[in-house]
């Protein structure tokens, strides 16, 4: 299967050494780029990608409202914010908005392509000099505005549908809650739909906050 990428940068050596980098890759198609949130607004639209990379930092449109209306009106796309920021605000706020991966540009090309394989794939991408960070940011909130153990939305979940948030806080694979779960992947992916459908979220990333918010994330 062929991924199809957009690139929005307004660094247009950036985005052509991005480009030359996913075009040696045989499955990715790199269908357009951009220089601002406008255009790659247009682009998306046009040309439904299955992955878009990012950039926060650009001219008029902000990256974060660019991902938010990407997300609004192509949610089936994988957006990757690929950024120079390693703040946990514009992290945590990009996983908000439905980012599927958040990727800081001193990543290797390897890590890189595969992120985007993995993003394609549906799982959570982001950068290890992040993770701490992402932890750390949505358990102080949560320690600030405690969720009691009997709110709505845990109700709504069954117990096997919390283990599913569980292992997705931890950026598990659906092979990987299938092997740890001994159950199979199509069983985890009606898990994974049924938990964002009763969440009234849009990605496994979103779903891996929610459970640092309501104390559901552990280690182990």
């Amino acid at each position: 299967m062929t991924i199809r990428i957009l690139l929005i940068d307004d660094h247009t050596l950036f985005r052509s050494g991005v480009r030359l980098l996913l075009q040696r890759q045989p499955d990715f198609e790199v269908v357009a780029e951009a220089g601002d949130g406008v255009e790659g607004l247009k682009r998306a639209k046009e040309l439904k990608p299955d992955v878009v990379l990012l950039d926060l930092n650009l001219p008029g449109l902000s990256g974060l409202e660019t991902l938010q209306l990407l997300t609004q009106d192509l949610p089936g796309c994988a957006v990757i914010i690929l950024t120079v920021s390693e703040e946990a605000d514009e992290l945590g706020q990009a996983l908000r908005d439905g980012a599927r991966g958040y990727l800081v540009k001193n990543i290797d090309a390897d890590a890189l392509v595969s992120a985007i394989r993995r993003a394609a794939n549906g799982e959570a991408v982001i950068a290890d000099s992040m993770t701490a960070k992402l932890v750390e940011q949505f358990r102080g909130q949560a320690s600030q505005t405690p969720a009691p153990p009997g709110t709505a939305e845990r109700h709504r979940l069954t117990a096997r549908e919390t283990q599913i948030v569980q292992w997705l806080a931890r950026g598990a694979s659906n092979k990987v809650i299938a092997r740890e779960l001994d159950v199979s992947e199509s069983t985890v992916k009606i898990h994974v739909q049924n938990v964002l459908k009763k969440l009234n979220l849009t990605s496994r990333v979103q779903v891996a906050v929610y459970a640092v918010e309501r104390g559901l994330y552990t280690e182990e």
